[in-house]
C-alpha cells in the first residue's frame, strides 16, 4: 500500500500547535508523508518535529497576510493576545489561493487536510481542492459540546443568569462569562465575527474529527458528539505529547532542587502556562498563600518587562525567596513542565486549567488545583472538579485575587497524606498511560486514523 501524503495546516497559538504536532509525529511514524502549512516567524516551533522526521515531513512557508487589527510581525497569537482570535482566523483565511495554487502544481498533491478546529473556514479550501478534511482539536471533548451548543444557539447568551446545557451528558451549567472567551467575543453582523462563527459551524462538516482526549476520562462526550455529528470518525487519540521534547539543560537546576527531596508526591507546582502574568496583588496574595502553607513547592513566575509593570503586573514580592529558602523555589524564565509534572516528589499542580497542562497533568498523576482565567479553562476546570473528581478550585477569573488563608488551607488539605483527590489522580495516571500504551484505547484509534488516512490515500490513486 503506497504512503498518502497529508496538509497538517495549525493554528499559531502555543496551546493548539504542540498537540497537532506531537499527532503530526505519531502519522510520520507511521511512515505518512506530510506537509504542513506554516508561516516564517513560527517555523522554530517545528524544528524537533522536522530534525526527527527529515525524510517524510515537509512544510509549506506563506506569509502571513495582513490584517488592520494584527500589528507588523505579529504571527503568533502569544504577540497580541487572545482577543487577536478572531482577526487571525480572518486572516489566515486569505492563504487559501496560495494552497490551491502549490497543490494543483504538486506532482503528489495531498490526500486529506487535518487542520486545527480554530481554522473550520478550511472546509472551502478542502471543497476545492476535492479532498476529505479532518478537524483537530486540542481541547476536551466535553468542552467541544459546550462549545458547539453556544455557536448553534449564540441568543443563549440574553440570558445573563446561569446558562443550563439541556442534553449534554450531565446536564452542565455555567456562568455566562466562564463560557469561551471566543464565542463571548461574537457580535452579530461584524464581519470578522460572522466569518467567525462560520468557521466554527462548519467544523461539524468535516470528514472525521480527532481528539485529544482519551475514552475512559471523556467517554459520554465522544459518544454524544458522535451521536450529533451522525457518524462514528470519532477519534481519541490522547494524551498526546509524551513523546515531546524539552531542552533539559535549561531547566536541570529545577530538577536537580526536586532530586534532593525524598517524600513522594510532597511538592507543589504552580504555573499559569507560558504567557499568563499575574496582577502585583494577585502575586501578594500567592506568595503568601504558598509561604502559610508550610508546603514545597516550584513557582513559574514569569518576569513582567518595563511596560507590563506599568500595567499593573507584579514580581515575585521582596523578601519571598528568602523567608521560603530550602522548601520554595521561585523559577523566573522557562521551565521544562512535563518533566517537573512527571518527577516523583511533585504531587500537586497550581495551574490555569489549560488543555495541554491537564492531559499533561493527568499522565503525571498529580492533582489539580485550578484557577481558571479565560478561553476553555473554565469549562475544563468544570470536568475536572465536578465530575471527574482529580482537582479543586483554588480561585477563579483572570482579575480574581485568591484568599491567602484559604489558599493555603486548600493546599495543606490536598497535599497531606492520601486526599481522596489525590487518589484519583493515581487512577487516571494508570487509565492514561495504559491509553497510549499498546493495545490501550487511544494506541488503536490513532492506528484506526492511519488506516483511514491510508484508505483515503489509495482511493486518491
Amino acid at each position: 500500500m503506497s504512503k498518502p501524503h497529508i496538509l497538517v495546516f495549525p493554528y499559531p497559538a502555543q496551546g493548539h500547535i504542540l498537540a497537532l504536532l506531537d499527532l503530526t509525529h505519531h502519522l510520520a511514524l507511521a511512515g505518512i508523508t506530510i506537509t504542513i502549512v506554516i508561516t516564517p516567524k513560527n517555523l522554530p516551533i517545528l524544528n524537533p518535529l522536522l530534525s526527527s522526521h527529515p525524510n517524510n515531513i515537509q512544510t509549506l512557508v506563506l506569509p502571513f497576510p495582513p490584517h488592520p487589527e494584527i500589528p507588523a510581525g505579529a504571527e503568533h497569537i502569544r504577540e497580541v493576545g487572545n482577543t487577536g482570535n478572531y482577526p487571525f482566523i480572518n486572516a489566515l483565511s486569505k492563504l487559501q489561493p496560495q494552497i490551491i495554487h502549490w497543490f494543483t502544481t504538486h506532482p503528489k498533491p495531498p490526500a486529506a487536510l487535518i487542520h486545527d478546529f480554530f481554522l473550520g473556514w478550511t472546509h472551502q479550501l478542502a471543497a476545492q481542492l476535492n479532498i476529505p478534511r479532518i478537524a483537530f482539536y486540542g481541547v476536551a471533548a466535553f468542552f467541544t459540546t459546550v462549545f458547539r451548543r453556544c455557536w448553534h444557539n449564540p441568543n443563549i447568551l440574553t440570558n445573563n443568569s446561569d446558562i443550563l446545557f439541556h442534553g449534554i451528558p450531565g446536564q452542565p451549567s455555567f456562568k455566562r462569562g466562564h463560557l469561551p472567551s471566543v464565542f463571548l467575543r461574537y457580535r452579530e453582523s461584524e464581519p470578522d465575527s460572522e466569518f467567525v462563527k462560520e468557521s466554527f459551524l462548519s467544523n461539524d462538516g468535516a470528514w472525521a474529527c480527532v481528539f485529544n482526549t482519551f475514552r475512559r476520562l471523556e467517554s459520554p462526550y465522544l459518544d454524544h458528539i458522535r451521536a450529533e455529528l451522525g457518524h462514528s470518525r470519532v477519534y481519541a487519540v490522547g494524551p498526546l505529547g509524551s513523546n515531546r521534547s524539552e531542552n533539559s539543560s535549561t531547566g536541570s537546576e529545577v530538577l536537580n532542587w526536586l532530586d534532593a527531596f525524598e517524600e513522594e508526591g510532597s511538592v507543589l507546582y504552580v504555573c499559569f502556562g507560558s504567557q499568563k502574568l499575574l496582577k502585583k496583588k494577585q502575586m501578594e496574595a500567592l506568595a503568601m498563600g504558598l509561604e502559610r502553607s508550610q508546603t514545597r513547592f516550584v513557582w513559574v513566575a514569569p518576569t513582567p518587562n518595563k511596560e507590563q509593570l506599568e500595567q499593573g503586573y507584579g514580581l515575585v514580592p521582596d523578601g519571598f525567596v528568602d523567608r521560603v529558602s530550602g522548601r520554595g523555589m521561585v523559577v523566573t524564565g522557562w521551565a521544562p513542565q512535563v518533566a517537573i509534572l512527571r518527577h516523583r516528589v511533585v504531587g500537586g499542580f497550581v495551574s490555569h486549567c489549560g488543555w495541554n497542562s491537564v492531559m499533561e497533568a493527568m499522565v503525571s498523576g498529580v492533582v489539580i488545583m485550578g484557577w481558571p482565567m479565560e478561553a476553555d479553562q473554565f469549562l475544563n476546570a468544570g470536568l475536572l472538579v465536578e465530575e471527574i473528581g482529580v482537582a479543586v478550585r483554588v480561585c477563579e477569573g483572570a482579575d480574581s485575587v485568591p484568599d491567602p488563608n484559604e489558599l493555603c488551607r486548600v493546599v495543606k488539605r490536598v497535599m497531606s497524606g492520601e486526599s481522596p483527590e489525590k487518589r484519583r489522580a493515581k487512577l487516571m495516571r494508570e487509565e492514561s498511560v495504559r491509553a497510549v500504551s499498546e493495545g490501550g484505547d487511544s494506541s488503536m484509534e490513532v492506528d484506526q486514523l492511519v488506516q483511514a488516512l491510508l484508505q483515503l490515500g489509495e482511493n486518491k490513486l
